[in-house]
Formats: structure tokens, sequence, C-alpha cells
């Protein structure tokens, strides 16, 4: 046996799960990412998708989709450096650079793929990166890349991040501070205002990654730079088309000059295939349908806030969440996967979340709303996740 079979043989940890009939990955999905998906024939609610507005099965995004194929066809083999620009490329990062309020844009064939050459391109060994210790694990790899030093604060307190930025702030030619806009796993939002307020006491620039806060926060659903106001203050912008915008790829928004470095510099957009015509074309539609249909927005916050005082009727601990992110917080990793096995045999879809997304101590169902989402399947969700998790004792 050579030794990668051997090790990788000693990984068994899938399989003393499965074992236990409480395995909660890879489910097969049976329709589209839509309210409510068919699992083995079965009609489920879906309350684990990061779909929050919906879009993925709007006409309009499905229309824009198919006529980009007809047009295009179904790749464009090659990188955007030789022969992969279509003109939907460009007019995609023009109302991206648009939606955030930036100069300029450029796409990614994915939004970890976006972390990882934004980071790495723009950051040099004589730099120090600072992160929250709960950004996602996309920055983390991106800041691998990266030739700076690296450190954490804390999550979300400003005391450790300023407690890192005075022990750093002479030793590195340039300071960089990361952040998600909102976290993925927790629900709550960066403390940007504050922040900010560090940034330019230390002489720092911040980085935001708003994967989850685009088509959420700010006016018109323009992110967490907009719902603080301080667009013109963060210089880099980073996001995914896989949550609001309805399909699969990333974008880095900023200064003209920035861009024009990116685009001749970093590995991860020149070394890569270009976005897909289909999914360029959703993007554009999504963007479309968010600036004509604002109330879609409305009623996402809506479903978000009555969902979480439905769980605060029953006592069940959400932790800091303020947006469609809801963590439901179990501690106990087995009986998270029989939660959600349970609420699965039940017609509910949620996601489990254990180390290292979270701290072992911090397993948690991750319960994501959709503004297409009705009260009553809200309501139906919550309440069989409440008398499900008093009969494991989970909740009290």
């Amino acid at each position: 046996m050579s030794i990668l079979q051997e090790r990788v043989s000693k990984y068994l940890e899938p399989q003393k799960v499965k074992s236990l009939g409480i395995y909660p990955y890879f489910r097969v999905l049976e329709s589209g990412q839509d309210k409510e998906v068919k699992i083995n024939g079965h009609d489920v609610l879906m309350f684990g998708s990061n779909n929050y507005l919906g879009l993925t099965s709007h006409p309009k995004t499905k229309e824009a989709a198919i006529a980009a194929v007809k047009k295009y066809g179904t790749g464009t083999a090659g990188s955007r450096f030789l022969n992969g620009t279509l003109e939907i490329h460009i007019e995609l990062e023009e109302k991206l650079a648009n939606f955030v309020g930036k100069d300029a844009a450029i796409t990614y064939s994915t939004g970890f793929q976006t972390n990882l050459g934004t980071i790495s391109g723009l950051t040099t060994r004589n730099d120090c990166i600072i992160i929250d210790e709960q950004d996602h694990a996309s920055i983390i790899d991106g800041t691998r890349l990266s030739f700076s030093k690296v450190f954490k604060y804390k999550h979300n307190d400003m005391a450790s991040l300023e407690n890192v930025l005075q022990k750093r702030k002479d030793e590195f030619e340039a300071i960089f501070i990361i952040t998600d806009g909102v976290f993925s796993m927790e629900g709550d939002i960066a403390k940007l205002d504050k922040i900010n307020g560090l940034a330019k006491k230390y002489g720092a620039s911040i980085i935001l990654d708003d994967a989850h806060g685009l088509g959420v926060l700010g006016e018109n659903g323009k992110g967490t730079a907009s719902h603080y106001g301080l667009v013109d203050d963060v210089e880099v912008i980073t996001g995914t088309f896989s949550k609001s915008l309805a399909t699969v790829g990333g974008f880095v928004a900023a200064s003209n000059e920035a861009i024009n470095f990116l685009k001749h510099t970093s590995r991860s957009f020149i070394f890569s295939a270009s976005l897909p015509p289909a999914s360029t074309a959703s993007v554009i539609a999504a963007l479309d349908i968010i600036e004509e249909e604002p109330e879609i927005i409305d009623r996402l916050w809506e479903n978000t806030n009555y969902s979480i005082e439905l769980f605060k009727q029953h006592n069940i601990d959400i932790g800091n969440s303020e947006t469609p992110i809801i963590p439901v917080y179990i501690r106990d990793v087995e009986k998270t996967f029989i939660l959600t096995k349970e609420l699965l045999d039940e017609g509910v879809f949620v996601n489990p979340v254990i180390a290292p997304a979270v701290p072992p101590e911090h397993s948690l169902i991750r319960f994501s709303l959709m503004a297409t989402h009705t009260k009553e399947q809200i309501e139906k969700a919550i309440d069989k996740m409440a008398k499900i998790g008093k009969k494991l004792d989970i909740f009290h």
C-alpha cells in the first residue's frame, strides 16, 4: 500500500457517522433550488440555501441564461486574459462596479477564487494582514497564498483588533484588515464603522468580503459598506454570485488602478477559464431584478424578523444573528446530526455546522431564509424544530 493510500485509508470519520445512520451531507436534490425542493420523491421545505432572494428560479434569470447559451454556447474555452472575454463580461463588470459604488470590477469563476486572487494579488511580503477569527475559509486560504504576515483578532472584538494594530503599526509597509460583511455561520454583521475608524487611526486598508451582504443589506441591497454609509472608505469589495445573485462566480470591485493591477497579476483570474455565458447573463438579470423589484428585499427582512421572533418565543438560542442567516446553537455534534436527520424526515432541510467551520463547542444548525418563503412555511419549520429539539433535550 502506498503512503498516500495508507494516509487516506485512515480517514474514517464519515464512515463512523454513516454507521449511526445520521450522516447529513451530500443529500441529493431532484429539483431546482427553491423554497421547496424534491428529495427522494418527497416535497421538502428548504431552509438550508443561500438563495436569499429566491432568484435562482426567477423566470428572468432563467430566460437570460438560456438566451446566453443560445448566443455564446456553454463555455468560453479560455481565460479572460486571452480568448475568454465576452461582451457580456464587460457589461456585468460595469453593472457590478456601479452596484457597489466602485470605479471598476472584474469577475472570477468562483467566489473562492476571487478571494484567493485578490488577497494574494494585492499584498506583499512586506505587509501585514489582520483577519477576524471567523472569516471565511477563502479569506484564510487567500492569506496563505500571500507572503504577508497574518494575524487574527477575536470575532467582531474591536479591542482585540486595536491591540493587534497597536503592536504591528510600525513593522510593515502596509496593513490590510480583511473581514466578512455578514458572517456566514453566526449571521451577525461586521462592525464596519468601528473597523473603519481603527483603519484610519492606524493607516490600514480594508478588504471587505460581502458574499452574504449583497442583496441583503444596504440601500437596495448594495451591501454592508452601503449599510454603514462607508462605500468610499472601504477600498476593496469582493463578493460571490452564489447567494443573492442566483448562480456561481465572484467579483472584486475597487479603484480603476487596483482593478487594472489585478487584471494583469491575479493568478486565479489569469489562469482560470472565464465565467460561463449562462452564469454571466444570470447575474446581469439578477441585478436588474433587484433594481426593478426592490420589494423582494423587504420580503426577505419580513421573513427574517418573523423567524427571529418565533425562535425567541420557543426559547431557542440563536446567538447574535441579525440577518437571514440564523444559527440555532446545539453545542453537541451528534445531536446536531440527529436533529438534522429528524427534521429532514419531517420535511425540513437545514444545514448542520460543526468544527472546523465553527469552534467545537459551537456546533449549530444554520437556518437560512428566502424572500419567497411564506409565513406558514416558516412556522411549520420552526415548530418542528422546537418539537424535535425538546424531545432530544436540546431545547427546554
